[in-house]
């Protein structure tokens, strides 16, 4: 830590940022002290009033981001974890870091993995049953399909945006339009895991030049399709006989997926003489 600050065995918050954008290009200095107002992290002060980070310090922050980026967790339970596991919770992060071993040849098909965008499209893909060629849906998934998936996490803006990589100017078209819908509680808005993974899949539109209101039509026939199947399995859905509910929760799943497997066919025939005449 001593050849980024000189004599000196602390940082500056310049000198953190500078660090962490190796591993979190998005980070900011406004994050960093976010962070510090959450109480997830509590740097000295010289008394001139600068912050003075230390070893320890750049390794919780390392952690708290690695874990709103890789588990989607919402600081409360980065906080809770912390206060109860202590410095042990970082042990990965305070851990040397071995010499990287050399590269394994890359086969011909892989697929890079960078973005967490991509890799929210590439969940929602592996998750989605591939029609059969006789137009079922392919067997499991079962009423599961329903459900993100993910954790009960909840997110402030603030972590949304970081979470996501959509900025708040993003975030803000996206409630302007309708797909993102927060909770208003004590004056501020917090968001759900499928309010993430619309704000993720958002940012990969964006890098096409797709923008918030261009999304609109997604909404709009999702909105469509479900006021359809809410028509045919409403009334079962909402019998009190429990096997009589599963069964219309697993007739409900198939129909999405069933529609899932439609929407492509139809894309792709749509989009054939483009693709062929390519």
């Amino acid at each position: 830590m001593s050849e980024a600050g000189g004599e000196r065995p602390f940082l500056s918050i310049g000198e953190v940022l500078d660090q962490l954008k190796v591993d979190f290009p998005d980070v900011t200095i406004s994050k960093i002290r976010f962070l510090e107002s959450q109480g997830l992290v509590d740097p000295e002060r010289t008394p001139s009033g600068y912050r003075k980070f230390y070893e320890g310090d750049v390794a919780r922050l390392r952690w708290i981001l690695r874990q709103q980026r890789e588990h989607f967790l919402p600081l409360k339970v980065i906080k809770d974890r912390l206060e109860r596991e202590g410095e042990a919770a970082l042990d990965d992060e305070m851990a040397p870091t071995p010499a990287p071993a050399p590269a394994p040849a890359a086969p011909a098909a892989a697929e890079p993995a960078d973005a967490p965008a991509e890799e929210a499209v590439r969940t929602d893909r592996a998750s989605s049953p591939t029609p059969r060629s006789d137009g079922q849906a392919a067997p499991g998934g079962g009423p599961d399909i329903l459900l993100s998936g993910m954790s009960s996490a909840t997110f402030t803006r603030e972590e949304l945006a970081s979470a996501s990589g959509c900025d708040e100017a993003a975030l803000a078209d996206l409630e302007r339009y309708g797909l993102l819908v927060g909770k208003a509680v004590g004056g501020s808005s917090y968001f759900d895991e499928e309010s993430l993974i619309v704000a993720r899949l958002a940012a990969a539109f964006a890098r096409h030049g797709v923008e918030a209101r261009h999304l609109r039509m997604y909404k709009t026939a999702a909105e469509r399709e479900a006021g359809f199947f809410q028509q045919v399995v409403l009334p079962g859905v909402k019998q009190r006989d429990p096997a009589g509910r599963r069964q219309s929760l697993e007739a409900l799943a198939d129909l999405v997926r069933l529609g899932e497997g439609l929407r492509g066919s139809i894309l792709r025939q749509a989009l054939r003489p483009y693709v062929d005449g390519a």
